[in-house]
């Protein structure tokens, strides 16, 4: 499949694309990404030098991924979202040797408008509500929402609630699917 890169969108020599990616209107992509195969950027996404990107993500419009970033396979950012890399920006201060890492497991998604302070984790498959402000790890499978970000429940891979306690234990499946997911304390855990 080829890449389709809109007129109007930018990519710098060097950048890597995998087969199908999608550069919709007015979005960047800086030289140093590493990019899977059949992700889409949506309107005036910028991406980062210091960036890898698995497959089949979606990055909406005007989401900035900045360097130290990484997303594996299947995340979604939703529009606008915020990523950082500093703590504690200065104009006049330089800090790109103070970059602090990011990661977002396959499967997250980070609602529209929801800032994700650099050096955390998004564990898989985990879901952040709309306009939440993500500033500690989140564990797999959590859904978090407020400023800042508290885990309110859990939800399946298949972006389901599941009808669990934020913590504690017990088991439930996912509505559209049926998967079973066992709770223990603060850690849920998909059933073969």
């Amino acid at each position: 499949m080829a890449v389709t890169i809109h007129p109007s969108a930018i990519v710098d020599a060097g950048a890597v694309l995998g087969d199908g990616c999608r550069v919709w209107h007015f979005a960047h992509i800086s030289a140093g990404a590493r990019i899977g195969a059949r992700c889409s950027f949506g309107q005036g996404v910028y991406v980062g030098n210091d960036v890898v990107i698995g497959s089949d993500v979606k990055v909406q419009n005007q989401v900035s991924v900045y360097d130290a970033v990484t997303l594996e396979d299947e995340v979604f950012c939703g529009p606008g979202m915020v990523f950082t890399n500093v703590l504690n920006p200065r104009a006049a201060v330089p800090r790109k040797h103070e970059y602090r890492r990011t990661l977002v497991r396959r499967g997250a998604t980070l609602g529209a408008n929801c800032t994700v302070v650099c050096g955390t984790t998004i564990g898989e498959h985990a879901f952040v509500g709309a306009g939440a402000l993500v500033s500690r790890d989140v564990p797999a499978y959590a859904l978090v929402v407020g400023v800042p970000a508290r885990r309110i429940g859990w939800m399946s891979r298949h972006g389901e609630r599941l009808a669990l306690p934020a913590a504690g234990q017990g088991e439930a499946a996912c509505p559209a699917t049926g998967e079973r997911y066992r709770l223990d304390g603060d850690t849920l855990t998909r059933l073969a």
